[in-house]
């Protein structure tokens, strides 16, 4: 409706129509317009009496409606399933959509490496039936990632001891003499190397293939005997790896099948003659229950290829009869919970409960688990399990102390090893993840009375699933078995596991959604403020950071770039995006020089995506500085993440219009500096001011086009001015309408 008190026209003397005149006017009133006929003009009609704000923005159209490039809006994907209102919102007046967070590496990808799709499939196929496009958001950005689960890929690997003890005997091997080991075929070496085990301190066994070997004899080296037990079995384990891709098996003398075929480690499930070997440890281990003498020998047989030197650490090379009485190692004996029982554990403390888990809820989805809950934050011993030893600990000994661990929010955890009397050493420093983590604490008891294991849970309110606690000498002592080995991986390791991972993330996200998706943001937020390049070199990183060019170093973009074309689609529009290009016009020249730099390595780049969180003080002239350096590149130019901050969830009606015309500015911006060729679109990011879309992303503000209740803003009218070109409202009547 409109206010006669607020009507401003060039005439200033109006008599309108009877009719019209009863419905405005109820009572005289000597300060309303004095009313009459302009002779100049004649009888006014009621279609050119001015429109309030609030009525012109009622009449507008869906936004969608005033542009032909893409428009866009960052959504939350729970609203937009669950919500009708804001459901429809962004169905009426959008072209695309962003998924804010479920899209990325944190929420997609589990414990395993496994990638969970189906939330995302759900979403994507309603958005569709909406007419609705889905932009791909993000593959490559050091945050919203599942930092538990790429930092446990390149953790320290933590080898148990074995079980029992070592009928193998290894003498010979650890003094470099082979006395009782037979170099029956030593092709080009066979010799002892230290320092190049599993750890710096152990030694290996290295054997080289010369250059015409062909058969798995070619390269052999025979164990002594090794004494056995009629009917019993045997396990066989070592760590291998080689320098080039290789091939081996083992093979016996003395046993039924002295040839037998495998379930080899290494392959995954088939079974084969041999087993494969990279540059990566990695264990063999297979069974034997063939015994009838009482002796039998093992070959290593690994002259399958030519030139290949293999590496098998000698401190964990075992033979352990899986038949006799066991030498246990872990302290721990409840350690898996596989009984489906908590005993020996108990606990106390703040309310908390203890239970297992049901079936499946164990560490890799199997088995089962301790879940301790804390129902109130206080501090780490108000919640409390304990484990108690048959005999205390050793004092000034160290134990390896490993376990799973996950929790359903984040949450802190503190280890202790405790005395009768209280007294006790600690560990703390430990954040849980809803991820699987692995933790590994080396513990020292300092007196000679330490006899319980325990979790202090009590500092978060949460839920806490535990698997597979080990505490474990670090030297075994007496009775036989090995103590554990904590394997660092170098970093040409590193390096190599996470670009595996980064190309398995790649690869099935574009390959999965090749058919529904044909825009992504390959790489996020790669660029420092003064315009360098991240390195990764943060000392302290929040719980789902991980930056994968500290590992893979600058080509990681490369490397992105061509994977996502390879996998995805050859018209699919591939995205470098930034935030503060606006603010900072040395990253935004960085940005672009670290493009030439990609597309110098042979991938290509085809759009660069400024995300513009802005405010009302944001320098304009930095913003048309942007558009034109951005314009320059010829590539695709999208706004990706468009906001702009007031301040307050509060705003004046002054800061309404402040924003309004600031969103008008940047659209109109960049219609006029970004050509129409290179124009992608604009994404506006988030729907409206209500509370329950700014949880994570901009509290006790009012950025968005829509308020609260899901009303049109006056920011409404800038977008709709700026997307069109002009001010629409000037079109409109002033009909009153229906």
């Amino acid at each position: 409706m409109f206010n006669p008190k607020k009507i401003k026209m060039k005439y200033t003397k109006i008599l309108p129509a009877i009719a019209l005149s009863c419905m405005l006017f109820t009572s005289c009133d000597d300060n309303l317009m004095e009313w009459g006929k302009d002779p100049s003009h004649g009888e006014i009609t009621s279609a050119e009496l001015p429109l309030e704000l609030v009525e012109k923005i009622s009449r507008y159209e869906p936004l969608k409606n005033y542009t032909d490039f893409k428009l866009g809006s960052g959504v939350g994907l729970d609203l937009y399933m669950s919500d009708d209102v804001y459901r429809n919102l962004v169905n009426e007046n959008f072209d695309e959509v962003t998924i804010g967070y479920e899209m990325k590496h944190a929420p997609m990808v589990s414990a395993n490496g496994d990638i969970k799709f189906d939330k995302v499939d759900a979403f994507i196929a309603k958005a569709k039936e909406a007419g609705l496009s889905t932009y791909g958001h993000t593959l490559v950005w050091h945050s919203n990632q599942n930092a538990s689960y790429l930092n446990s890929i390149i953790a320290p690997t933590v080898i148990p001891g074995s079980s029992g003890s070592n009928s193998l005997n290894t003498a010979g091997l650890k003094n470099a003499t082979f006395s009782g080991w037979a170099r029956n075929n030593p092709g080009a070496g066979i010799s002892i190397v230290d320092g190049a085990g599993l750890s710096s301190s152990s030694k290996a066994i290295k054997l080289i293939a010369s250059g015409t070997s062909s058969a798995p004899y070619n390269l052999q080296l025979t164990s002594p005997d090794i004494p056995t037990v009629s009917g019993h079995k045997y396990e066989i384990s070592f760590f291998i790896k080689s320098d080039q891709a290789g091939k081996g098996r083992v093979s016996f003398s003395g046993l039924g099948n002295n040839y037998p075929w495998k379930d080899w480690y290494s392959t995954g499930g088939s079974w084969t003659e041999a087993f494969a070997t990279t540059s990566q440890w990695q264990q063999v281990k297979i069974t034997v229950n063939d015994v009838s003498g009482t002796t039998f020998k093992l070959n290593l047989d690994l002259g399958y290829l030519p030139n290949v030197a293999y590496h098998i650490d000698v401190d964990n090379f075992t033979v352990v009869d899986l038949d006799a009485a066991p030498t246990v190692v872990n302290l721990i004996s409840n350690s898996d919970f596989e009984s489906g029982a908590l005993s020996p554990w108990s606990g106390y403390g703040n309310g908390s409960t203890r239970a297992i888990s049901s079936n499946g809820g164990g560490y890799g989805g199997t088995g089962y688990a301790m879940v301790l809950t804390n129902p109130v934050a206080a501090n780490n011993y108000s919640a409390q399990q304990v484990y108690t030893f048959s005999a205390p600990l050793v004092k000034d000994k160290e134990y390896t102390c490993t376990f799973w661990v996950k929790s359903d929010v984040p949450a802190a955890l503190q280890i202790e090893i405790q005395s009768a009397d209280y007294s006790a050493n600690y560990y703390g420093g430990i954040n849980v993840t809803s991820t699987w983590t692995q933790v590994v604490k080396t513990v020292k008891p300092s007196t000679a009375d330490r006899t319980k294991l325990i979790f202090d849970f009590g500092a978060t309110a949460a839920t806490f699933t535990i698997d597979d606690i080990v505490l474990t000498p670090v030297e075994a002592s007496g009775g036989g078995g090995t103590g554990p080995v904590i394997v660092e991986k170098t970093e040409a390791e590193k390096t190599q596991i996470i670009g595996v991972a980064m190309e398995n993330w790649i690869t099935k996200m574009v390959g999965h959604y090749k058919n529904d998706v044909h825009a992504w943001d390959v790489v996020n937020e790669p660029m420092k403020e003064g315009g360098s390049l991240r390195d990764g070199n943060v000392t302290e990183l929040a719980t789902d950071e991980f930056y994968w060019v500290k590992y893979l170093g600058k080509d990681y973009a490369v490397t992105a770039f061509k994977l996502a074309r390879q996998y995805g689609n050859a018209t699919d529009k591939l995205f470098i995006n930034d935030y503060n290009l606006e603010s900072s016009l040395a990253k935004c020249d960085g940005l672009i020089e670290y493009v030439k730099y990609i597309e110098s390595k042979g991938a290509t780049v085809d759009g660069i995506g400024t995300q513009m969180h802005i405010s009302l003080n944001t320098s304009k002239d930095q913003i048309v500085e942007m558009f034109k350096k951005l314009a320059a590149t010829g590539k695709l130019v999208k706004v990706s993440e468009l906001d702009v901050r007031l301040g307050t969830k509060s705003p004046t009606l002054q800061q309404l219009a402040d924003q309004s015309a600031m969103y008008q500015f940047v659209i109109d911006s960049y219609r006029n500096n970004i050509p129409k060729a290179q124009q992608y679109g604009i994404t506006i990011w988030g729907v409206s001011d209500n509370e329950a879309e700014h949880k994570n992303w901009l509290p006790d503000e009012a950025p968005n086009v829509w308020d609260a209740n899901y009303k049109r803003k006056h920011a409404y009218k800038g977008v709709a001015d700026g997307l069109a070109g002009k001010d629409v409202s000037t079109d409109f009547s002033g009909e009153l309408q229906k």
